[in-house]
């Protein structure tokens, strides 16, 4: 099984795979549910649950690996990597780690970087062919996510304790630069030059609905975006505003950026060339008669490969909200597990 946006053919290879039909692609939505023992599966094209990953408590952080042939989910009660087979969805290994993990990504040499969210906190890399702990690299604090950046020379990450944001060089495996935020460092996403390397990093931290935003090249803060605010709005749990923007993406195409914000409920839209805003989508909400709508309290996002979907967790809602890109407009509500947060795509074939 191999994942063909990921696979690349060249002379006389080209030749006899143009003769070929080519292969269907299969694209699966993978949503950890952090309060359950499962991973819900949901087949895009229906917007619905297909299967399961079961037996994994406290599900965090998910992945693919560069064939697509394997998920990766890491464990947060055993404090293991799991790894399942992409097409039985059967158990392959535990990877025992060094601590207490968050968040993971995959390079697309088939390392995989586990963030360590225990002190005195580090970047964990995993061998992707043996399977077995390669290194680990000591960082400025516990980490809390871990990203691989596009052309795949970095991998980034930062802390919620110390503010700290690295920038690990893959190549050596060590720290390249740090930036100290001042906040706790939150989910991350990536804009990329014409050439696929990095050009800025939207940094969500702690206290601020919205993202600030790090140069890669001057390795310096260069902005700040907060997301408006909206009449109206539900309830939600006042410790919320430790943390009330969680999840954010570019688009495939680099042409917008999404950021969520618990306490408006929405998820928010941002040309990305200019960072000025698109508008606005009104998430689901948790409805009990006789009182205000509470917010579902949304999380982490995904897209389809092709863009035309974001999918976001929404945690206080035991559900994951699928949007129309283009139109912003809810496709679909699909129930998962209990508090679901991160969610991720991959893809086979």
């Amino acid at each position: 099984m191999r994942a063909s946006l990921l696979c690349s053919v060249a002379g006389i290879g080209l030749l006899a795979l143009a003769a070929q039909p080519a292969a269907a692609e299969t694209v699966r939505i993978y949503q950890t549910n952090s309060g359950g023992d499962n991973v819900n599966i949901i087949d895009p094209a229906t917007n619905k649950t297909v299967g399961y990953l079961e037996g994994i408590e406290a599900a965090h952080g998910v992945a693919g690996s560069p064939d697509g042939s394997r998920v990766y989910i890491s464990n947060e009660s055993e404090s293991t990597l799991d790894v399942f087979d992409a097409k039985t969805y059967k158990l392959i290994k535990k990877v025992k780690l060094s601590g207490h993990p968050n968040n993971i990504a995959v390079a697309k040499d088939g390392r995989i970087v586990v963030a360590i969210a225990r002190d005195p906190g580090s970047l964990e890399i995993i061998d992707g062919n043996t399977l077995t702990s390669k290194v680990r690299i000591q960082t400025n604090g516990r980490l809390h996510n871990t990203y691989v950046t596009p052309d795949n020379k970095y991998a980034i990450m930062g802390s919620t304790r110390t503010g700290i944001f690295t920038v690990v060089d893959l190549a050596k495996e060590e720290v390249a630069w740090e930036l100290n935020m001042g906040k706790g460092v939150r989910p991350m996403t990536i804009e990329t030059n014409p050439d696929g390397s990095t050009k800025r990093i939207f940094i969500q931290v702690s206290e601020l609905d919205g993202t600030r935003i790090v140069d890669f090249a001057t390795r310096k803060e260069v902005g700040k975006l907060e997301v408006p605010k909206l009449p109206d709005r539900p309830d939600f749990i006042e410790h919320r505003l430790d943390s009330p923007s969680h999840g954010i993406g570019v688009t495939p195409d680099q042409k917008t950026l999404w950021v969520t914000s618990i306490p408006q409920n929405a998820v928010f839209v941002y040309d990305l060339a200019d960072l000025k805003l698109k508008g606005h989508v009104d998430l689901p909400t948790i409805n009990i008669p006789g009182r205000k709508p509470i917010s579902s309290v949304a999380n982490w996002v995904t897209f389809t490969p092709d863009g035309k979907q974001i999918y976001i967790s929404n945690a206080a809602s035991n559900s994951t909200t699928a949007i129309d890109t283009a139109a912003m407009k809810i496709n679909a509500v699909i129930p998962v597990g209990q508090a679901p947060k991160r969610v991720g795509t991959v893809v086979t074939n």
